[in-house]
C-alpha cells in the first residue's frame, strides 16, 4: 500500500534521481571500458581487419573487456533514460537484466562450489589452450605473465605445460631461441636486478629439474590459484556480497520507482 504526503499520488524524486545517478555511472564506466577495448583493438588492428578476431585460437582479454562495456553502457543508458522519462518499459529491462545478471551469478558461484572437479579441468583445459596462443596475441600475453608473477607459478600444472607452446617446445624440430624454455614471468626476480631479464628463462627446461627451484616458480598456477582462494575466502566473499548489494538496491530502486509511476498512472484514469 501506499502513503502520499499529498492527496494526489506523485513519483518519488529520491527514487528517480538517485536512480539516475545510480545508472550514470555505469553507463560512463561501460563507455570507459569500451573506449579502451576500442583502442586495444586499434592498436593491434584488429579494426582494420575484423577476421584476426576469428584466427586468435586464444582468449582475447579485450573481448571480455568489450562484453563488459557493452553490457554495462546499454543497461546504464536504459536505466538513466528511463528514470528520467518514467519509461516502465525501459525501467522493466534494466531491472529484468539487474535480476537475471544476479541470478546467473548466483548459479555460477553455486555450481562451482558443486563441481569443483569439473570446474578444474575446465580451467585447466582453457589454460592450457591460452598457453598454445601465448605468443600470439600480446593482451593475453600480458595477461599470463601477469597471472604466473602475482601467484609465483608457471604453467597449469607446472612447467613442463609450457611444451605445448611451439615456441617452448623442447622438440628437437624446433628452431626457436626459447625452445626448452618458459616465459620471463615464470622466474623467480632477483632482488638486485632493477631490469627485468626477459631472457632469464631460456633453456631452464633442458637444465635437470633439481635445478628449477632456485630459478623458475615449479608449482602450477591452477594449484597456487587453489591454493590462494582458501587464504582470500573473506576478501572474495566480501566483493561477492558487495556486488550482490549493489544489484540488489539497482533492483529496489527501479522495482519502487516503476511502482510509484503504475500508481500515478492509475490515478489519472479517475
Amino acid at each position: 500500500m501506499h502513503y502520499y504526503r499529498y492527496s494526489n499520488p506523485e513519483i518519488s524524486c529520491w527514487y528517480k534521481y538517485l536512480l539516475f545517478s545510480y545508472n550514470i555511472i555505469f553507463w560512463l564506466a561501460g563507455v570507459a571500458f569500451l573506449a579502451a577495448g576500442l583502442w586495444a583493438w586499434s592498436e593491434k588492428g584488429v579494426l582494420s581487419d575484423l577476421t584476426k578476431v576469428t584466427r586468435l585460437h586464444g582468449f582475447d582479454p579485450v573481448v571480455l573487456v568489450l562484453v563488459v562495456g557493452g553490457v554495462m553502457f546499454v543497461l546504464g543508458f536504459a536505466g538513466c533514460v528511463g528514470a528520467l522519462r518514467e519509461n516502465i518499459c525501459l525501467l522493466k529491462f534494466f531491472c529484468g537484466a539487474i535480476v537475471l545478471i544476479f541470478t546467473l551469478e548466483l548459479a555460477a558461484a553455486v555450481l562451482a562450489f558443486l563441481f569443483q572437479d569439473w570446474v578444474r579441468d575446465r580451467f585447466k583445459e582453457f589454460f592450457e589452450n591460452n598457453i598454445k596462443s601465448y605468443r600470439d596475441d600480446i593482451d593475453l600475453q600480458n595477461l599470463i605473465d601477469s597471472l604466473q608473477k602475482i601467484n609465483h607459478c608457471c604453467g597449469a600444472q607446472g612447467p613442463d605445460d609450457w611444451d605445448l607452446n611451439i615456441y617452448f617446445n623442447c622438440s628437437t624440430e624446433s628452431k626457436s631461441r626459447e625452445k626448452c624454455g618458459v616465459p620471463f614471468s615464470c622466474c623467480v626476480p632477483d632482488p638486485a636486478q632493477k631490469v627485468v631479464n626477459t631472457q632469464c628463462g631460456y633453456d631452464i627446461r633442458a637444465q635437470k629439474k633439481n635445478q628449477w627451484d632456485n630459478l623458475i616458480f615449479t608449482k602450477g598456477c591452477i594449484p597456487a590459484l587453489e591454493a590462494w582462494l582458501p587464504r582470500n575466502i573473506y576478501i572474495v566473499a566480501g566483493a561477492f556480497i558487495a556486488i550482490s548489494l549493489l544489484q540488489i538496491f539497482g533492483i529496489f530502486l527501479a522495482r519502487s520507482l516503476i511502482s510509484d509511476i503504475e500508481v500515478v498512472k492509475a490515478g489519472h484514469l479517475y
